[in-house]
């Protein structure tokens, strides 16, 4: 007996068949053809499939281009304030949802002489900068910035000393000077103003040496600061900073009594810094051992995270998203794929008696519906590109940019579907006996 007489189909492929591996790859690429020649023949019925698909891997473009872009300017804009400082609060700082609790609501405020303290009492830190801000029940756009018949609401609008100009790593003069301490210790009535703030109240002309209004009382401005990096730095998306002295600033508004404390710490001792900084405030505010602080003291690192925390959850809430779309569209494909599997059912009969195997049979139908799905997510790719570059151009205060790795997996993610949801209609067409197939009408 000849070994081709005993038994071929135990025997390995390659001993069957040395030319196996050509042959399965024409059969791709000639399945691959036959589900894109049924694809063209169906355009409407097959766009109509595949756009669960389509919105699904749209939304992971869109989303993750926005998360993306978000994440690279946010870093960029909070690294700014500097990376060897820390800010010291009543309140907790970052991103907040919500109402303040009891607690939160009846902290003591802290003081000139807290920021004082910090830089006498803690080694590690070499210098503080003292904020104090506005009491405004409307928050910041009851502030009001005039000159001559020009307006702009939504100021960030603080008294300071000035260590503000140094302390802070975003606080760099492009026009005029900044204010000093003799001018703080005497009240003068001077103000150094952001860039967007001078460019929407002055348009092209010089600020320096120019009055300006803030909710009614005037100030001479002294110097324009330099748009800090980021586009979320600022009030909108824009730098409108408006810093005057310290005592200038209680002088005007005498009931003032939220501060905040911007520390700067020795190099390579920020951890340091914020324990000792921790200790000396927990004293001076009686803070027994067993409870809490009742302060907040934030880093650039601890700011990224509390971000990161954020745009996690919005990655979630966009995974969930476009797996409804995903799976909706995996449903039709699977629908429209057992439609396919009865319209050709001669057809398949007529390869079967031909010759197909049953694997030819179920890489017909389910290259057909990956190429399918493929097509779905290359067309919510170029959609979602789209809608990236779209509002990158209307909103330019809110950039996107569209990550590799969303690409990669929306398309990866749109084939995978069309695998899970074509296997089952390409296994029950290769099951299909050849001779009841051929009877079908």
């Amino acid at each position: 007996m000849r070994i081709a007489d005993w038994v071929p189909d135990q025997l390995p492929a390659q001993i069957r068949n040395p030319q196996s591996e050509i042959e399965m790859r024409q059969d791709v690429i000639s399945a691959m053809g036959m589900a894109l020649g049924t694809i063209r023949e169906h355009k409407l019925r097959s766009f109509l499939t595949v756009l669960g698909v389509i919105i699904g891997t749209t939304t992971v473009i869109a989303v993750g281009s926005i998360i993306a872009g978000l994440n690279e300017n946010v870093i960029e804009s909070i690294q700014s304030f500097g990376t060897n400082t820390a800010f010291v609060s009543r309140l907790p700082a970052g991103p907040r949802f919500g109402r303040l609790t009891r607690e939160e609501r009846m902290r003591k405020h802290l003081t000139l002489e807290d920021a004082q303290a910090l830089v006498e009492a803690c080694p590690d830190i070499i210098n503080a900068a003292p904020s104090i801000f506005p009491n405004f029940e409307s928050g910041i756009f009851g502030l009001i910035a005039r000159y001559k018949n020009e307006e702009v609401v939504g100021l960030d609008y603080r008294g300071t000393t000035p260590a503000f100009f140094t302390v802070y790593g975003n606080a760099s003069i492009k026009e005029g000077r900044y204010f000093t301490e003799a001018e703080n210790e005497h009240k003068l009535d001077v103000i150094v103003i952001g860039e967007d703030l001078a460019r929407a109240l002055f348009s092209k002309l010089s600020a320096v040496g120019k009055p300006i209004q803030i909710n009614g009382h005037s100030f001479e401005v002294l110097g324009v600061l330099e748009r800090p990096r980021g586009n979320f730095t600022g009030i909108g998306g824009e730098d409108r900073r408006a810093v005057v002295p310290y005592w200038t600033f209680r002088k005007v508004n005498p009931n003032a009594k939220e501060h905040g404390v911007r520390f700067e710490a020795r190099e390579g001792r920020l951890d340091r810094a914020v324990d000792q900084a921790r200790g000396v405030l927990r004293q001076r505010r009686s803070v027994p051992f067993n409870k809490p602080d009742d302060f907040s003291i934030a880093t650039a690192d601890s700011l990224v995270e509390q971000f990161h925390a954020i745009t996690g959850a919005v990655a979630l809430v966009m995974v969930v998203l476009s797996s409804i779309g995903l799976m909706v569209g995996g449903i039709g494909v699977m629908n429209i794929m057992l439609v396919s599997v009865t319209e050709r059912t001669r057809e398949i009969g007529v390869r079967k008696a031909l010759g197909a195997r049953r694997l030819d049979i179920v890489w017909q139908f389910l290259l057909e519906a990956m190429t399918l799905t493929a097509g779905g997510g290359l067309i919510g790719i170029a959609v979602g590109v789209a809608i990236s570059a779209t509002i990158r151009w209307l909103v330019p205060s809110l950039p996107t940019t569209v990550p590799l790795w969303s690409v990669a997996a929306g398309l990866t993610v749109s084939t995978s579907v069309g695998l899970f949801f074509g296997l089952w209609p390409a296994v029950k067409a290769s099951r299909m006996d050849p001779v009841v197939a051929l009877r079908y009408e």
